[in-house]
């Protein structure tokens, strides 16, 4: 026998008494459930679990060690309420889940030849992006500012907005999620779009005759590299890409040139002179589609949810730890800072997951209990290329 044989012996041997052990504690917990269940206690006592994990960790002499017992008994934990959970039926006292069970069963169906909003003037991305995800012959309007997407939404004159929620170059477009944290409406599918941005002006302009160009800032910024190659051009922001084309056009400034889209470029009558010229060619934005109510679409497979966490040691850890235990796929965490409240952030998630599978509402409930605050975004088939 070589020494790793042995060694994997004895691993073997000690895993064989932590299995034997972990269910007779399982079996314990079962009890406590049952007492639970008869008594009407809450399964998550946060201040017992804390004294739990208090007095495992001291256990470990080594100070390396301790945040190893202490993420241990995180999944253990974890592992216990959800058991304990099967056996007590609660929730409706619980804010953030009643919230999700309302929207439960408000939610509608699909809307049919949809009016649809987005920020920009047509040619925008996201006009494109509505395109794509509803189809080419969707009614839509572009509307100056995000403010005036979101009440357009709210006041009824929509039934969905087209909104971009993240480039894969410059990051998430932080007015979107703090909107999106202000107004109670779900996410109902997401679309992405490849970026490729034209420098464009009027028909018969040269490159020699450009002294301004004009684009949304995030088109300034993935474009830079190529800009620095003519310094002598003035970099003017405005409201967005396809705006700048419009401008241009409207004022007819054969100085000027924009920083577009091809579909902007065509749509207001100019010339493609450079495209693309984004330094990341591997340039996407991502789109979500948002609708006043919950739907539940056919194919979902993606979770959204917002939260806040109370002041203390392990609150996020704690959070994690539902998502490994469950098997669920955490593909986004995104942090905002909450208006007013100095240090303390809003968490946005994105996980896998089909909210009426069956134990999904034991992970809402988790969730729920160890977050100050939870709301569910929505559930959405994700986007497939």
């Amino acid at each position: 026998m070589t020494e790793l044989e042995s060694y994997r012996q004895q691993i073997d041997a000690i895993d064989a008494d932590l299995v034997r052990l972990f269910l007779r504690r399982m079996d314990v917990t079962e009890q406590v459930g049952e007492y639970k269940k008869e008594r009407g206690i809450p399964v998550l006592d946060s201040v017992r679990e804390r004294q739990v994990i208090a007095a495992k960790t001291a256990l470990a002499a080594a100070p390396a060690r301790k945040a190893d017992v202490a993420a241990l008994y995180e999944s253990i934990m974890a592992i216990s309420r959800g058991q304990q959970r099967k056996l007590v039926r609660e929730g409706a006292e619980d804010p953030g889940f009643a919230r999700w069970l309302r929207a439960l069963t408000e939610k509608r169906e699909p809307v049919a030849s949809p009016r649809v909003v987005y920020q920009g003037e047509p040619g925008a991305y996201s006009e494109e992006a509505a395109a794509g995800f509803f189809g080419e012959a969707v009614q839509a309007q572009g509307l100056p500012w995000f403010n005036d997407v979101f009440q357009a939404l709210a006041d009824g004159g929509a039934d969905y907005a087209m909104l971009p929620v993240e480039n894969s170059s410059t990051g998430s477009i932080r007015q979107v999620y703090d909107l999106l944290a202000q107004y109670d409406f779900s996410l109902v599918g997401e679309w992405q779009v490849k970026v490729e941005h034209c420098l464009a002006a009027l028909p018969g302009v040269a490159m020699g005759d450009i002294k301004t160009v004009y684009s949304h800032e995030q088109g300034l910024m993935q474009c830079d590299r190529f800009l620095d190659g003519h310094r002598d051009w003035e970099r003017v922001p405005v409201l967005d890409t396809a705006g700048s084309a419009k401008q241009v056009k409207e004022t007819e400034d054969r100085t000027g040139a924009a920083i577009c889209s091809r579909r902007a470029a065509r749509l207001y009558g100019l010339d493609i002179l450079a495209c693309p010229i984004n330094h990341n060619t591997a340039n996407f934005t991502r789109f979500m589609a948002v609708s006043p109510r919950l739907e539940l679409r056919e194919g979902r497979d993606k979770i959204a949810a917002v939260f806040t966490l109370p002041h203390q040691s392990g609150s996020l850890h704690e959070i994690l730890t539902v998502f490994a235990v469950h098997g669920l796929n955490l593909q986004k965490l995104e942090s905002r800072p909450i208006p007013d409240r100095g240090w303390e952030y809003r968490f946005f998630v994105e996980f896998t997951g089909d909210l009426t599978a069956p134990g999904m509402d034991g992970v809402l409930h988790e969730l729920s209990q160890l977050s100050a605050d939870l709301r569910i975004l929505g559930n959405f088939k994700g986007y497939e290329a």
